[in-house]
């Protein structure tokens, strides 16, 4: 099935390394199914799910044995509901049982960062404001739960250090001044958005001075916030507005009213809990 967004370039890479640290010099569990037998498996979740990771999965047993055939129920992004079946499996045994738990993880992990992307993205039904994911993801697969974030429905911030600036107190401290840092930043010749983290309004009124693209309100309470917002509204040359910091379900519709145009969650990857899935077999002789 195809996906709803571009599914990251590097992802035969990430399930190589998956299998590597699972399979390294064989399964040796499967070796003792005979080498003929063939199974058959569906996979069920136990719970509702944004389901995110399709590709990974057929990427994972494609790379095992291309003789696997994977027949999924249900498409990428879509919303799953509790005992439903995702997609029946059959092929030789061993590579069904060798390939069984790094698919499932892939599945299950992307499947809760969507989960949990949607969830936030419903509260902000109505407004103009976007939800943003942060650079607090598992190492090793960023570009992954960046995109289940897409397929979530939320938006990717900058992917690493290399595609945005990001101006923060450490870096205000050792250039002298956000002035300082935003105008380094134009002359490094990078052509990509600069952000200024600005923990007042005086530095707000900083950052959209120095000519920055956006700021991000560092743990600003809701009436600070909406006098940022009504600041930089009033500026000859407005900023984007980014909310960031101990952003909740509980919360984030009310930082959305303030009419800040994106707010980042770091928990949506850094917190994420595994959908609960199981995959069911039937051996045949």
């Amino acid at each position: 099935m195809n996906s709803p967004v571009p599914v990251p370039k590097d992802l035969p890479q990430q399930v190589e390394r998956a299998l590597a640290e699972d399979i390294g010099s064989g399964d040796l569990t499967a070796a003792l199914i005979a080498a003929g037998a063939s199974g058959r498996a569906s996979v069920i979740t136990r719970e509702k799910a944004i389901i995110c990771g399709i590709p990974y999965v057929n990427g994972t047993f494609a790379r095992i044995d291309p003789r696997v055939r994977i027949e999924w129920k249900i498409a990428e992004g879509a919303a799953a509901l509790a005992n439903q079946c995702l997609f029946e499996v059959t092929g030789p045994a061993r590579a069904l049982l060798t390939g069984e738990r790094t698919a499932l993880n892939f599945l299950q992990l992307l499947s809760g960062t969507a989960t949990a992307t949607h969830a936030h993205v419903e509260f902000l039904k109505g407004t103009a404001c976007r939800l943003l994911d942060t650079r607090k993801t598992i190492p090793g697969l960023r570009t992954a739960q960046k995109y289940a974030v897409r397929v979530g429905g939320g938006h990717n911030h900058r992917i690493g250090l290399y595609d945005g600036i990001l101006i923060k107190e450490n870096h205000i401290m050792a250039a002298g001044s956000i002035a300082r840092a935003v105008s380094a930043a134009r002359a490094s010749g990078a052509t990509v958005p600069v952000e200024v983290e600005v923990e007042s309004l005086a530095e707000l009124r900083q950052a959209i001075a120095a000519g920055a693209d956006i700021a991000m309100l560092d743990d600003f309470p809701l009436d600070r916030m909406a006098e940022a917002v009504a600041i930089n509204r009033a500026a000859p040359k407005p900023l984007k507005i980014e909310a960031s910091g101990g952003v909740t379900m509980d919360t984030i519709r009310s930082i959305a009213q303030t009419g800040v145009d994106y707010i980042s969650v770091g928990s949506i990857t850094k917190h994420v809990r595994a959908i609960d899935l199981s995959m069911r077999f039937q051996w045949e002789r």
